[in-house]
């Protein structure tokens, strides 16, 4: 159950917090401001946190200028102006004079190898020198590890406040960003009841809200036990995605403790949000469009519950249009009939229109658009009842499509709706049978070419009485070709 957050509340975070200075003091002497993620490389470990540590890099990093340096030193304690300081990887460091000069060499100089234009020699501390450069990195990733398993055993004696400080901060910076938006935005608190259902009072999308440079447009949302699901028309871009979008946002905000974006919000108990929106496909995975669709749709008949808020948006689209219809027809009746749950479907099938009498629980909303000059205006206004066109020649116009496609689209439009086919007689209860909830009523849609029933029978036509009694078997060549001039003039008729 969710409550409030109350002054006292947050003071205890505070207390938990609480301040760390000695381990603060030590991590900011010991660790470098960004360190690498692992440190087998090293460099994790500040430089002056440990002598030796700085003294092995330093040999490490600078071994070339340690024996230039030498080099200038044994010459000017030597006077030997061939002397030369040099390394290789059987020798190791040694110090070469020219023969006609090695007999000046001075009596700590130790020979190391004869050549047969020069002497090379090896002194106390060039020997030093080699036992520390030849394994001084080496030296220094095990000194760094040593020097950091330290710091984390320190840390680690005070893991359990540190854990429980952390969790407090992360809880009191979530919070402090709640009520931050909430005064920005103008959220309200959500209010949670025991009965089912939303009663969101001009609720608004949060994110769409920011980004629109003229004032969003509210809008109610009323779910019951008596309206557990709305069927959404109206227009492309009229608004329907962001409708049921902010909805779920509203619900998840709410349930995570954040005031929402709303007048008023009322929300009853809420399991789980499942969604069905956008189009989007998996080719690498070997699924198209279509299969994507109706594999987020199974997801969601096989798990939502009536405590569920389910969002389905133009179900059915990426297949025929009577397959489309009649997976959309039986999809919603099995949420609102078999799972009950609190369903938002958007659709532009408007025969789906027909659930609200169909439905003890489904209702229809539209999102409003007029026409002016030959263009269209969205409102955004919801308001009960389904929508009287969709308006796809006006938004595809807005869109930029050609005009004279426009104009060919408009004509055969027209066509359509003139050759549409006339509602057959239903059938009778006893021929509907189990099926009898795919048998509805005529639909009157401006731009609707199934004017009539999708899912009755028709009569069969005069063609089809031809084809039926037509012997294929026992047709010549000639005979087959006089029957299709047969059949094309049945067709004019």
């Amino acid at each position: 159950t969710l409550k409030p957050v109350n002054s006292h509340h947050v003071v205890r975070l505070a207390t938990i917090i609480g301040e760390y200075p000695e381990l603060a003091d030590l991590l900011e002497r010991a660790i470098i401001d960004n360190p690498p993620v692992v440190i087998r490389e090293g460099g994790v470990i500040r430089e002056g946190f440990d002598e030796e540590l700085d003294e092995l890099r330093n040999i490490s990093e600078n071994a070339g200028q340690y024996l230039l340096d030498v080099e200038t030193r044994e010459r000017d304690r030597t006077g030997i102006s061939t002397l030369k300081v040099g390394y290789n990887r059987v020798h190791g460091y040694y110090i070469e004079i020219n023969r006609a000069q090695s007999d000046q060499a001075p009596v700590d100089y130790i020979r190391r190898q004869t050549l047969k234009n020069a002497e090379r020699f090896i002194t106390p501390e060039l020997k030093e020198f080699e036992d520390k450069a030849l394994s001084a990195k080496s030296r220094a990733l095990a000194r760094e590890k040593g020097l950091y398993d330290d710091v984390l055993e320190t840390v680690a004696g005070q893991l359990a406040p540190l854990q429980d400080a952390a969790q407090a901060l992360a809880e009191l910076d979530v919070l402090s960003n709640f009520a931050e938006r909430a005064t920005s935005l103008r959220f309200s608190a959500p209010e949670f009841s025991e009965s089912p259902g939303f009663d969101i009072e001009e609720g608004r999308h949060p994110v769409v809200e920011q980004l629109l440079d003229e004032p969003f447009v509210p809008n109610d949302l009323l779910m019951d036990t008596q309206r557990r699901m709305l069927v959404i028309t109206g227009p492309n871009m009229g608004g329907k995605s962001t409708y049921m979008r902010q909805a779920a946002l509203i619900a998840l905000l709410a349930y995570t403790g954040s005031f929402v974006p709303a007048n008023r919000a009322v929300i009853g108990p809420v399991d789980r949000i499942f969604t069905r929106m956008g189009s989007s496909d998996d080719i690498a995975g070997g699924r198209s469009t279509f299969m994507v669709e109706m594999t987020e749709t199974a997801n969601i008949l096989h798990n939502a519950t009536e405590h569920s808020l389910v969002l389905m948006d133009e179900v059915g689209r990426g297949t025929s249009t009577f397959d489309g219809l009649s997976l959309a027809w039986a999809t919603a009746e099995h949420l609102a009939r078999e799972i009950r749950c609190y369903t938002l479907f958007a659709t532009h099938y408007f025969e789906l229109t027909q659930l609200a009498d169909e439905l003890q629980h489904a209702v229809n909303v539209h999102l409003t658009a007029t026409e002016h000059d030959d263009s269209i205006v969205f409102l955004h206004n919801v308001h009960d009842g389904p929508a009287s066109q969709s308006y796809g020649l006006q938004v595809a116009k807005l869109a930029g499509v050609p005009q004279d496609v426009i104009r060919n689209a408009k004509t055969q439009l027209s066509h359509l709706e003139g050759s549409a086919s006339p509602a057959a007689p239903a059938a009778s209860a006893a021929e509907q049978g189990n099926n009898a909830s795919l048998a509805k009523p005529a639909t009157k849609v401006n731009e609707s070419v199934y004017q009539g029933d999708m899912f009755a029978s028709l009569e069969p036509s005069a063609v089809e009485e031809a084809l039926k009694d037509m012997d294929l078997d026992g047709l010549t060549p000639r005979d087959a070709m006089n029957q299709l001039y047969e059949l094309k003039a049945l067709m004019k008729k």
